[in-house]
Formats: structure tokens, sequence, C-alpha cells
């Protein structure tokens, strides 16, 4: 019990970096000697010092015999800016070190606490394992498959409707619930939209949260139809990317709309083309190979049934309100056709209900990373 209690303690010191460490992991880390907690920290920032070094800093000579708890498996490898965690372990006289899962990353994955264990060092895991799973699902998902973490999010009515018949969408969902969305857009490296959405809805797609970061926004942009004068490309910090199929022929009308682009700080990134349009799984590898560890889609009915066909969504947040638009004209969140079958539907596992203001979130997954 005691090895939960303070495995808790660090779990909830990695979950205040949320959103801040990518492509890092989040990580807390507790030291324990005597029944007292003599030191904790954790992880801030990528390039800063890692969660155990801060604490056994802290802890000084006073680590000599204590008990290290962490949420993930100490890094032993030099592939990075920051020195190896085992070895600073190994010199503090740390007794004992639990940990709650095992790294991922093929470059630890059970050899940092292989080594702490030849240096005569007490180890144990799976400590609150799936807690610990659950907090770096984002980084599971990115170091094992070098592709960002992709949750589909959708704002709709309790029929499963996003917009009227005349695309009125502003505003289905509460404030309470818009509130909210700011604050995951805090949290993910990106967010992404299609082009259509952009022309309707005119989105900024800005972090509205005191003291947040914007995310980059992603436009896919098959044909480059996104105007020039759109709120989404008036950001001057490089973080909007159009991920665009190169077109057959090059005319003089695209040049200038590509120059000026570029001229304003807009990143173009020409992605292999599927039918015509930007083939998502492509679109997906590339981000990865940009540090792009997690992507919110904030689209419309389209891209929706797209990211779901082509088994790239891991998680799902929909937010419903407590309206009926009804209609068969009116605009579904998830577009496409029907399978024909129900067993071939989405099946979605883990699943959670909030109230968020008068709204229900609805979060789940469709496959989850080291879980099956």
């Amino acid at each position: 019990m005691n090895d939960k209690y303070y495995m808790k303690k660090a779990l909830q010191l990695a979950a205040r970096a949320k959103g801040m460490t990518s492509p890092n992991p989040m990580v807390g880390a507790v030291i324990v000697k005597g029944g007292k907690i003599i030191a904790s920290d954790y992880h801030r920032k990528a390039g800063t010092p890692h969660a155990e070094a801060l604490a056994l800093k802290k802890a000084g000579q006073k680590a000599k015999g204590a008990t290290l708890y962490i949420n993930l498996e100490p890094c032993c490898h030099t592939e990075k800016r920051t020195p190896p965690c085992t070895k600073a372990i190994i010199d503090s006289g740390i007794k004992r070190v639990v940990v709650a899962m095992i790294d991922p990353n093929p470059k630890v994955s059970g050899m940092g606490l292989r080594e702490l264990r030849k240096a005569g060092i007490e180890t144990h895991s799976g400590v609150m394992e799936e807690n610990a799973k659950r907090l770096n699902e984002v980084f599971i998902k990115y170091i094992t498959k070098k592709q960002p973490f992709v949750i589909l999010k959708a704002a709709q009515s309790l029929d499963g409707k996003i917009a009227t018949a005349t695309g009125e969408s502003k505003w289905i969902t509460s404030g309470k619930a818009r509130e909210y969305v700011h604050r995951l857009r805090n949290e993910v490296d990106a967010v992404l939209v299609g082009a259509g959405t952009v022309i309707k809805d005119n989105p900024s797609l800005d972090c509205r949260v005191k003291g947040g970061r914007n995310p980059y926004r992603i436009i896919v942009d098959s044909n480059l139809r996104t105007p020039l004068d759109a709120k989404v490309l008036s950001h001057i910090d490089g973080k909007t990317i159009i991920a665009t199929v190169s077109p057959r022929k090059i005319t003089p009308a695209y040049q200038i709309k590509v120059a000026h682009l570029h001229n304003i700080g807009v990143q173009l990134l020409p992605v292999k083309g599927k039918n015509g349009k930007v083939d998502l799984e492509s679109l997906m590898k590339n981000l990865g190979k940009l540090q792009i560890t997690s992507i919110m889609i904030e689209g419309g009915s389209s891209i929706n049934a797209s990211a779901l066909s082509a088994m790239l969504v891991d998680k799902i947040m929909f937010f419903v309100a407590p309206k009926i638009i009804g209609g068969v004209d009116s605009i579904p969140s998830i577009g496409g056709c029907s399978p024909s079958l129900l067993k071939n539907a989405y099946r979605i596992k883990y699943l959670r209900t909030k109230m968020i203001g008068e709204d229900v979130l609805l979060e789940g997954y469709l496959k989850l990373q080291g879980f099956d």
C-alpha cells in the first residue's frame, strides 16, 4: 500500500507538466526515507533535467539508503541532451527503485532497471502501471510507432449533428465546453482541420488559456484552397502547416499563392496523394518526423470519416449538447458511408463520461498503445 501511495504522488507530480514535455514523457520522482518524503520533483520540458536528477539533487546525501519512486523506468542511454539517470541513481546511494512502467523506448525498455540491479539496487515495477500508461499514452504511441497520437474531437447535438442543413454550427455546445477545448489545445502538439472548415468557419485555432501556448495548426488542403485572408494564416509563430498534394500542372496563380504563403511564414508540406486527396496515413508519418507527438482533429464530418476509415484515430472526445437538431439534411459528426453491417461499426473501449457545464463529454479509445 505504501508503494501505491508514493507512486500516486509521483504520477500527480508528472501530470503538472501536461502538454509541456513533448517529445519527452511526463515523469515525476519521489524519494522516501524512514517513511517520509525527503525530496520530489518532475520533468518540466524536453532538454531540461529529468525528474530523477532534480529530486536527487534536492535530497543530496540524504538519498543514501532511500527508496526512489518514478512513474517511468529511468533512462540509461546517452543519445539525448541530458545525461542518463541510471548513473545519477547509482552514484546517489539509493537502495530501492520502484517504477510504474517499463520505458517503451527501445533504447531503454528494461535496460535501465537491469543496470540498477547490476549495481546492487533493488528494483520493482508495475505499481499503478495502468495509470502510468494512460498518463503517457501520447509518448507510448509516438516512441513505438513514430507517429502522433490522434484524438478525434467533435461537438455535436444529442442526435449526432454538428451543423444544420444551412451549415450553422455556432454554437452547439456551451461556453464551458469551448473553454475545455482550449485547455486541450494547450496540451496537444497540434490541431488539425480540413480546408473546408477553414473556408466555412474561418477559425483561428489558437489557445486562449492564460499562460498557455498555441499548438501547431495543420490544414489538410489537397488543392490549396485556403484563402490568403484566413484567420489561421495570421499567426506569426511559424506553426501553421498546410498539407497539400503537388498539382500535376503548376500554374502562375499557384506559384504566386505558394510564394505568398512562404512569405507569411506558413509551412507547405507536400504529401503523397490518394485519389487526388492528401493521404492521411502518409501525413501522420511526415508529422511524426517533425516530432509532432499528438494531434487533435477538429474538422468536419468528411475529415472525421477519413481519419476513422484510415484507422488513425486513437482516442475520441465527443462533446454532446442537450439539443436535438433533427433532419436528414443536417450534417452528422461523421460523414462518409455507413457500414452495411453493425458488426463493422467502430467500437469504443474504456468509455468514460464527464459533465462539462450542461454538456456531456464522452471519452474513449479506438485503440490504446501498450494496453491490448
